[in-house]
This record gives C-alpha cells, structure tokens and sequence, in this order.
C-alpha cells in the first residue's frame, strides 16, 4: 500500500520538527518543499562559564523537495543548488565540528538512473588543515513511494531505515 505524497511530507515534517526549526519554501524555489535547520553547540566550562573547557558546534540544513517524479538532471540542479545554498552559512572555527547539507527527493515514483544519482553525489569540505576548524559534507536521500523504499549516497547511509520507520509508522495508522 503506497502512502501519498502529502501524508508522508506531513509525517516527515513532523519527525523533524522535534529537532529541526521548520521553515516552508518560499516563491519561487519549486520543487523546494521546506526547509529544515538544525543548530547543537555543547561546551563545558570549569566553575564559572568564562573558564570554558571545550566547546562543540554542529549545524545541518535540510532541504525537502517534493515532485510527483524526478529526472536525473533535476535532482543534480537541486543538489548542487541545496549545496550553494548552505555554503555561505558555514562559520568554521576551533569549535566548529561539522555543517552538513541534507537533500531529499519525495517523490511517487522514480527511475533507476535517478535513483543512482542520488546514491552517487557527494560532496565534502574541510576547513583547516585536518579538519582543525570543521568540515561540511552533503548527504542525500531519494524517497520512492510506490515502492515505500528509500535510498541514500554513503554519507546518509542512516537514512533509509529512518524512513523505514516511518513508513511503518503510517500503516500502523491507516
């Protein structure tokens, strides 16, 4: 049984908004579903707060892109738009640990070529000399309803079995 479009967009927006701040699109950038930030900085400090032992930021800036079908030139313009998009943002410093871009294509249905692109583009960044000051790397994920599978490059390898349990969670519902 395939779930529509619109109930997973909504599914999914609402696993992210737990950890995410949720922002729609905005004109003009279609298939551009919404977007989601992510912002964690953890430190410790010895005493009193000036005395700061270590510090530790991560930020993630999630791009939803929702299209009853995808080719494969429209997700590689996507991509590499969410890319460009997100660069700017990136503030690297000592305490600086990653800045990722996450891209994802709901989609009906997909062809195997686009599939494939998903899976193949990558796209990593380090700022300093081993990474000292941070790094940024893109992780995407081609969601297929039809087949209620997920797919995703190596950085977001985790991805599919998120998704898994989300289209696990819906059919428990209906």
């Amino acid at each position: 049984m395939a779930i529509e479009r619109n109930t997973f967009l909504e599914v999914l927006k609402d696993a992210y908004s737990a950890y995410y701040s949720i922002s729609p699109a905005e004109e003009g950038e279609q298939p551009l579903s919404f977007r989601a930030e992510y912002r964690s900085r953890d430190e410790s400090y010895f005493f009193v707060k000036s005395a700061n032992i270590w510090g530790n930021e991560k930020n993630e800036y999630c791009y939803v892109f929702s299209a009853p079908s995808f080719d494969v030139e429209t997700v590689n313009r996507w991509m590499d738009w969410a890319v460009q998009d997100m660069l700017p943002k990136v503030k690297p410093h000592k305490e600086h640990q990653y800045t990722n871009a996450k891209v994802i294509f709901v989609a009906d249905s997909l062809d195997k070529d686009t599939i494939r692109a998903v899976q193949k583009k990558r796209f990593s960044k380090s700022y300093g000399p081993l990474s000292v000051h941070g790094y940024t790397e893109l992780i995407t994920a081609a969601v297929d309803l039809s087949q209620s599978k997920a797919f995703a490059n190596p950085a977001g390898n985790d991805l599919p079995k998120f998704f898994g349990k989300l289209f696990a969670l819906r059919q428990e519902k209906a």
